[in-house]
């Protein structure tokens, strides 16, 4: 299993396999086509309420991976790219310019544990 992550704004790499945009709000200044994505499913971006109380708020982390990752155990879409992630190489694309506190890389953390 093969899970990475990648800013909206860096350059596609030929080796990411499947790209999924994994955020509920489109990056800014970026069109659909310079994107090149597989899949936008937002409905394994944090709810509404739990991104904006987190804010990307570092000393919010830990909790935020704690609330995400209940949204994701009832979540249909996350088991479904929970089984493309054992199938294959999967990039996650996220907006967020902190490259360590964002749902991408706490996304990336549940599905090892549900793929794997």
């Amino acid at each position: 299993m093969d899970i990475r992550t990648r800013r909206a704004y860096d350059e596609m790499a030929d080796n990411d396999g499947y790209r999924v945009l994994v955020d509920r709000i489109w990056p800014r200044g970026i069109s659909k086509e310079d994107l090149a994505l597989d899949d936008w499913i937002k409905e394994v971006a944090p709810s509404d309420d739990l991104r904006k109380w987190f804010d990307h708020d570092p000393s919010k982390w830990d909790e935020f991976q704690q609330r995400y990752f209940d949204e994701l155990d009832g979540c249909d879409a996350a088991a479904d790219l929970a089984k493309r992630a054992r199938d294959g190489r999967v990039t996650l694309i996220f907006g967020a310019k902190d490259e360590t506190h964002n749902n991408a890389e706490a996304l990336r953390d549940w599905l090892r544990k549900k793929a794997g």
